[in-house]
């Protein structure tokens, strides 16, 4: 099952690392992250904090990495409180050149909304 949507409403999210293009690094050259249609892919890094729940204390937060579809637009530096549009998750898992699996989930988002 891939894209499983994930309601992150209980949670503050919270920019640590301002959205940029995403690129990675191919025979030590940096390219720029396309969709399949061609679309440049865009990713932010966000601290996820549970909300507090009466008499309860909110467990450490955590950062995860956020790939947006679109470009986010101006105005989420640092700092600044979000919501994601249409936040989905994929579960993953590869062998890297060591023969080691390598398993996790992989965040994605149509955009980003601020908040006040």
């Amino acid at each position: 099952m891939q894209q499983i949507p994930v309601n992150l409403s209980g949670y503050k999210l919270m920019v640590a690392e301002e959205p940029a293009m995403k690129t990675r690094t191919v025979d030590g050259r940096d390219e720029i992250v396309t969709d399949r249609d061609g679309l440049t892919q865009f990713v932010v890094s966000l601290f996820a904090k549970q909300r507090p729940v009466a008499g309860q204390k909110a467990p450490k937060g955590e950062e995860i990495k956020v790939t947006l579809t679109a470009d986010p637009g101006e105005g989420f530096g640092d700092g600044t409180y979000v919501e994601l549009i249409d936040a989905t998750v994929t579960p993953y898992s590869f062998k890297n050149d060591k023969g080691e699996t390598v398993s996790g989930i992989a965040f994605k988002a149509a955009g980003l909304t601020p908040l006040d």
